[in-house]
């Protein structure tokens, strides 16, 4: 009988061919994932670069009372948000004046309460006017962003950015050769510091370093007006303060910076002939303002039937501020950048002395708290639940009162808003504001 065939050759061979095949075939899925993969990575690239070129930040959302808008960090940085020819064409178009000789504006803090205030003011008379603002949370973003929707309606473009963003304030020079920057930017109020003392030393010192930096840099220089603070006096017990009275006392970490800034700003005019101008602030009050602000949370707390904490000093007396309506402290600023002098320097290179002042900004007559919460209780037409405490040990000062002699007699500045007017003006905005 004959022998069936070999077939084992046959069949290894079959194996063979069937396992080379299936190595092919994984070889082709697995290019084909990572071709897919690289595809879906090219298009989302391209996708990240054509919205953030063409599109602005969420940040012109409208707001109205009761409405919070929650910010969101952008994924891409300042900088790199700001390279698209639709974003500088709006940075120029804000920034450009339209009265003759009309100044060309940086205002940095523009979403804050007197940095709004003072944008407005400037477009008003016709100058240009650049916002830069951050929108950080130290109070309710949704109040920077109400102001932010009001700017917006008067042709007022704010920059989403921050002052440490060196590149993208080099950008912003690169682009405008601004004639002015009124700085209003910072960290503010005195009892946060106890809480988050980094937060003041990056906005307030090195914030600031960096505009001067690129200031000192920019073609030509800036003339800059900026806002220091009354804070300043800290233990001073000359009244009323002047600018003459020693300023090396400070209560807290936030007098404390800005202090700093007063010997920075002496710096940079010295070795780099910047033209800058300190302003100090005196309890600056009206619509619009800052809610961490004891006028402000009173009388909503007042309406709302909340008690409110009256503080004494420790020796029993009255606590006492010198409150300046935000309409003289407006033209207060502006008087001071009519009569800013041009800076000297070039390219960082100072040719000659250069104007450097410092001035107070305030009301002139101090009002205890108590005589404040009367007037509220007047205004609101509420009896206030009063709790009348030690006040703490956290870096307030007891009393403040300007002595503005020096800014009357070198631009004319005179508040002319005593406190009843002021915050009968202030209620009127919250209670519409707030649907209260």
């Amino acid at each position: 009988m004959a022998s069936p065939p070999d077939t084992s050759k046959t069949t290894k061979l079959e194996r063979y061919n069937s396992y080379i095949r299936r190595v092919n075939s994984t070889k082709l899925l697995a290019a084909s994932s990572k071709l897919l993969f690289r595809v879906t990575l090219l298009v989302a690239l391209v996708l990240i670069f054509f919205f953030t070129f063409n599109y602005p930040p969420l940040s012109d959302t409208p707001t109205s009372a009761g409405h919070h808008v929650h910010t969101t960090s952008h994924l891409l940085s300042s900088a790199f948000y700001g390279s698209g020819a639709s974003w500088e064409k709006e940075v120029r178009r804000s920034s450009t004046p339209r009265r003759p000789n009309g100044f060309s504006v940086l205002v940095t803090g523009a979403g804050g309460f007197v940095g709004t205030h003072c944008s407005l003011a400037l477009k008003k008379r016709g100058d240009g006017v650049l916002g830069l603002d951050n929108f950080n949370t130290y109070y309710d973003p949704s109040l920077k962003r109400a102001r932010q929707k009001v700017l917006k309606q008067h042709e007022i473009f704010i920059v989403e950015g921050d002052l440490n963003d060196g590149e993208l304030l080099a950008k912003l020079f690169d682009i405008v050769p601004f004639t002015h920057v009124l700085h209003l930017a910072a960290q503010a109020g005195v009892r946060y510091a106890m809480e988050n003392p980094q937060s003041y030393v990056s906005s307030n010192i090195a914030g600031y370093v960096n505009l001067l930096e690129v200031a000192k840099n920019a073609d030509p220089q800036p003339a800059i007006v900026w806002a220091s603070s009354s804070s300043v006096y800290g233990l001073n017990t000359e009244n009323p303060f002047s600018e003459s009275d020693r300023t090396d006392q400070p209560a807290s970490l936030y007098a404390a910076t800005k202090k700093a800034g007063e010997e920075i700003a002496h710096t940079y005019n010295h070795i780099y002939g910047l033209s800058i101008t300190g302003l100090r602030f005196f309890t600056v009050y009206g619509p619009w303002g800052r809610p961490d602000m004891a006028y402000f949370f009173f009388t909503k707390d007042i309406l709302q039937g909340k008690p409110i904490n009256v503080y004494q000093t420790h020796d029993n007396k009255e606590v006492a501020r010198d409150f300046t309506y935000i309409d003289d402290i407006v033209k207060g600023c502006l008087g001071a950048l009519d009569t800013a002098e041009k800076s000297t320097g070039k390219g960082g290179k100072k040719k000659g002395p250069a104007q450097l002042r410092i001035y107070n900004l305030g009301n002139t007559s101090p009002v205890t708290v108590g005589k404040l919460v009367s007037i509220l209780e007047s205004l609101l037409n509420v009896k206030a639940k009063k709790h009348v405490i030690k006040m703490p040990r956290n870096g307030d000062v007891p009393f403040t009162h300007a002595n503005v002699s020096l800014a009357y007699k070198d631009f004319g500045y005179k508040p002319t808003t005593d406190l009843s007017s002021g915050l009968r003006k202030f209620v009127k905005w919250l209670i519409e504001f707030f649907a209260l």
